[in-house]
């Protein structure tokens, strides 16, 4: 018997849980759908209280790339106008993605931090205020694929059949963004610097992506600094179907996947690890 005692101790210890329940990712699953309704609500108000006092409210959605777009346009156009004709294209057919990315992960630490004290009076899964930073992030992403849409239309740039495959790539760019987020969610809970670090960080992580540059300009002995970003596959299948006309090549795709995958396992583990002491940090 006190074997058979001990070896139920030991298997209550590794199945970790968190507020009772069961941290493996099945069952978060089947949570987070328990709680759609809560989900949808999050999300809401994410994409209407960020623009509630604005005079412009929700249209800066569009307006931010918009007016980014103008800037870089007037600065960079002429520098690159024979690698990359259309350059507002070549710029916004990747910035969007990367806007999406540093604007939903430095959402999704904030986010966790706002909702503490929902957390501490309800029991809800813990990553669905990551997730409805994700989502919230994906709606501001289409409205500013329109604009970018729009602004093609004007400057008689072409829209590609290569259309069809954007979808995919802009769920392989969410995935990856997701991971990330959960890992930096869960890291800034116990670390209040991280937030402001990596936010000062970003800059220097967009002139690493080949986003406002063709890759054709850096050197080949430094090229494998860009090319040990994820970010950098990330932009280029969003890019590919829309400034490039093609597909992404099954190797670059691959390789985008392969980051999203490894970012949504390695983050899921981190916030997994951390989230049983969220609440005595929140």
């Amino acid at each position: 018997m006190a074997t058979m005692r001990a070896v139920s101790s030991d298997a209550v210890f590794v199945r970790r849980t968190v507020a009772g329940d069961s941290l493996r990712a099945l069952e978060e699953v089947r949570d987070l759908r328990a709680h759609a309704n809560l989900l949808f609500e999050l999300v809401h108000r994410d994409l209407t209280v960020r623009y509630k006092r604005s005079f412009f409210g929700f249209f800066w959605t569009m307006l931010h790339p918009l007016l980014l777009m103008l800037i870089f346009v007037a600065v960079f156009s002429g520098l690159f106008k024979h690698q990359t004709p259309h350059y507002e294209t070549y710029f916004l057919s990747a910035y969007i993605a990367w806007n999406f990315f540093s604007q939903t992960t430095t959402n999704a630490m904030a986010g966790l931090a706002w909702n503490g004290a929902l957390m501490k009076r309800v029991r809800v899964p813990r990553s669905i205020f990551t997730l409805s930073a994700a989502l919230s992030g994906l709606v501001n992403l289409a409205l500013s694929l329109a604009v970018l849409f729009v602004i093609m239309l004007v400057v008689r740039a072409p829209l590609h059949f290569s259309l069809v495959a954007l979808p995919l790539s802009l769920l392989v760019v969410g995935i990856f963004t997701f991971g990330v987020s959960l890992a930096l969610t869960a890291a800034s809970v116990f670390f209040a610097d991280v937030r402001e670090m990596y936010q000062a960080g970003l800059p220097a992580l967009l002139y690493l992506t080949p986003a406002i540059y063709p890759i054709s300009i850096v050197p080949v002995q430094y090229r494998w600094l860009i090319e040990m970003n994820p970010l950098t596959f990330l932009v280029e299948i969003v890019r590919d179907p829309i400034y490039n006309g093609r597909i992404p090549s099954l190797q670059t795709f691959g390789i985008a996947f392969a980051f999203a995958l490894a970012a949504l396992v390695g983050g899921w583990i981190i916030f997994r690890r951390l989230a049983p002491w969220f609440d005595s940090r929140l």
